[in-house]
């Protein structure tokens, strides 16, 4: 593969291929204020390609590939190449990463406490992530939550931010448009496009953060707030982890500690301002 980019992403060093050349100048321009990898191996490697050779130009047929693959996953169509390169980081980092407990969650930091906010796909957990990363948080991360095995410590891994649908629309009204991928239709999730995150976010991204709470978002549902008791929040966070049955015994020592160290809630919320509005006011009475 003749297009290449390479870079880091707090403790993940990529080296990202592919048969085309508009994914990877996609990369490059949207990871440019990223560290590269000069002098590092990489950790993790990722491919997008052809699973035949004419395919590269006849009805082109992107295939997601790498360290670690799903050799009966469908291909995607060349206009999603840069969703298919996200794509195949992320199934590298899922597969193939034991230092951290990995949680497929968003999460936040101020004064260096941390929100870890998990849900699934449409419970609106990235849209609060990346409004609040424009105000006064830290973006630690979008897609994965990476929760140290011994400390109980954040390591920060601010990939882009997948805005989708409704999302994307209040994101551009705040944010300058050299900040965003270009517009990706036609996916299972509807319209998908790149945010990258604030500068503070890719300069700090070795500081880590102590996880303060754990944040259950709902979007669309019933306005409120109910506490989580420990129990739920372990089974819920098991249900998110992509490696947590790998690691084995570290795995659950570190996540015991974290549902016992940290306070859980489930929140209900109509709007992302709302949303935003209900973090707030729980993070006050957290420091209250």
């Amino acid at each position: 593969m003749s297009h290449r980019h390479h870079f880091r992403v707090g403790p993940v060093g990529f080296r990202v291929a592919s048969d085309w050349a508009g994914p990877i100048a996609d990369l490059k321009r949207l990871y440019a204020d990223y560290p590269t990898l000069e002098g590092c191996a990489a950790t993790a490697t990722a491919r997008i390609e052809a699973a035949r050779p004419w395919r590269r130009w006849v009805r082109p047929a992107v295939h997601i590939g790498g360290d670690y693959t799903i050799p009966d996953a469908l291909p995607l169509p060349l206009s999603q190449g840069l969703l298919a390169a996200e794509m195949a980081m992320n199934l590298q980092v899922a597969l193939g990463w034991r230092q951290h407990l990995l949680l497929h969650a968003s999460a936040v930091e101020r004064d260096g406490r941390a929100i870890i906010m998990v849900g699934a796909s449409g419970s609106g957990k990235s849209t609060l992530a990346a409004m609040l990363g424009e105000g006064d948080w830290r973006l630690l991360g979008d897609e994965f939550a990476m929760l140290g095995l011994d400390d109980e410590q954040l390591s920060p891994f601010p990939r882009l931010i997948s805005l989708k649908n409704e999302s994307i629309a209040a994101m551009v009204a705040c944010v300058p448009p050299e900040r965003l991928g270009p517009i990706i239709t036609g996916t299972p999730k509807g319209i998908i496009r790149h945010l990258v995150p604030r500068a503070d976010a890719i300069a700090r991204m070795d500081e880590r953060a102590t996880p303060a709470l754990l944040l259950f978002p709902t979007f669309g549902g019933e306005a409120g707030l109910r506490p989580v008791p420990p129990s739920e929040a372990f089974m819920r966070l098991t249900d998110s982890s992509t490696n947590y049955v790998a690691l084995g015994e570290p795995g659950f020592a570190a996540l015991t500690r974290l549902v016992r160290d940290v306070p859980a809630v489930a929140i209900g919320y109509a709007s992302s301002d709302q949303g935003v509005a209900a973090v707030e006011a729980l993070w006050a009475e957290l420091e209250a």
